[in-house]
């Protein structure tokens, strides 16, 4: 079976988990939380209090189902205290949750059970050792994120691991730079849709230097403005930069031919999802 079918959406895995059978208080908004539940039931009601907005209640329910086991609960709880949702950040303690996930998962024979939250796991973990957390044991190691990123990307084949990866081996983060294998990890990325693997991959297209591939300007400019488009508040800055700069060396044509293929191609995917709609 292929990894793709096996890595599910948490947000799938939570709602087909949340609509399953079970004692009536998982459904009932004004029943509290039961500590003598199962891990499922208590997963369930956890994760309806979270969308009712009952973040004190639901981080209670997904204690009590982290406790006994359930790898979801511990994942939601890893991202509540990672972004200080309904609980007070606390990067050390999500990182302690974290890596229990990925350390059961090596101990339960690496199965594809719990795909989804471990690959999230691990790439959670890289971005921990690749900045380090204040005053805890863990200190900026490049190699073990870089190592890290790459059984994300290679194993689960995560998008955003592999373009962390595609871009820390195109810096030479945490080991020897290979400007061509990182291009083919952008890549991986990029025809998953992550926007930053599809600006840098565009990028180094736009002249073909770094990766020796003969220059397709036209190419690298429209990836480059179709992902600034598409960017985040958080990335624009920084696609805006590599995208200014090449629409400034391209030709007054290029420029033209890469604008005109940009507006088409974002004209087709925004008349696709109508269409699915």
């Amino acid at each position: 079976m292929r990894t793709s079918r096996l890595i599910l959406s948490v947000a799938l895995v939570a709602m087909a988990l949340a609509g399953g059978g079970g004692r009536s208080f998982a459904l009932d908004p004004e029943a509290k939380v039961d500590p003598d539940a199962g891990s499922l039931e208590l997963f369930s009601f956890g994760f309806k209090a979270y969308q009712r907005g009952e973040k004190l209640e639901a981080f209670e329910a997904l204690r009590f189902a982290a406790d006994k086991g359930h790898p979801g609960a511990r994942w939601k709880l890893g991202k509540m205290y990672a972004e200080g949702d309904g609980v007070p950040e606390n990067d050390y303690e999500a990182y302690k949750i974290f890596e229990q996930i990925v350390r059961e998962q090596d101990e339960d024979g690496g199965g594809f059970s719990n795909a989804a939250y471990v690959s999230s796991a691990v790439v959670a973990l890289a971005d921990y050792l690749r900045r380090g957390i204040a005053n805890s044991p863990v200190a900026v190691d490049l190699p073990r994120a870089r190592q890290f990123y790459f059984h994300a990307a290679s194993f689960f084949g995560d998008a955003r691991a592999q373009f962390e990866l595609g871009r820390m081996t195109l810096h030479g983060e945490g080991g020897k730079a290979n400007p061509r294998q990182a291009a083919r990890w952008l890549k991986l990325s990029a025809d998953k849709g992550h926007v930053g693997a599809q600006a840098l991959l565009g990028y180094l297209l736009f002249d073909g230097q770094k990766i020796s591939l003969p220059a397709a300007p036209v190419r690298g400019l429209a990836m480059l403005t179709m992902a600034l488009r598409k960017a985040s508040m958080q990335d624009q800055d920084w696609i805006r930069g590599l995208q200014e700069e090449a629409f400034s060396l391209a030709s007054e044509a290029d420029r033209r031919t890469a604008l005109a293929y940009a507006e088409q191609q974002m004209a087709s995917a925004a008349e696709v999802v109508s269409t699915k709609n």
